[in-house]
């Protein structure tokens, strides 16, 4: 499952390098996020978790659902 390829629709690829410095700035003003990694994610404690939530999609959002 994990292993298929996966296909997406981007609308403009060349974004993708700003986009990525964006995020990782966001990690770092979000030190919580970065101690749960820390702390629980070689034990993936949320492994088979089903997840749902209704964000507004935002850097701070991707950075949750990274952690999660």
């Amino acid at each position: 499952e994990m292993g298929e390829k996966l296909n997406y629709i981007v609308a403009d690829i060349s974004q993708a390098d700003f986009g990525r410095k964006e995020f990782f700035m966001a990690e770092n003003e979000l030190p919580g996020f970065l101690a749960l990694r820390k702390k629980f994610g070689p034990s993936k404690p949320l492994k088979g978790a089903i997840i749902a939530g209704c964000l507004y999609m935002s850097l701070e959002s991707a950075v949750l659902f990274d952690t999660l």
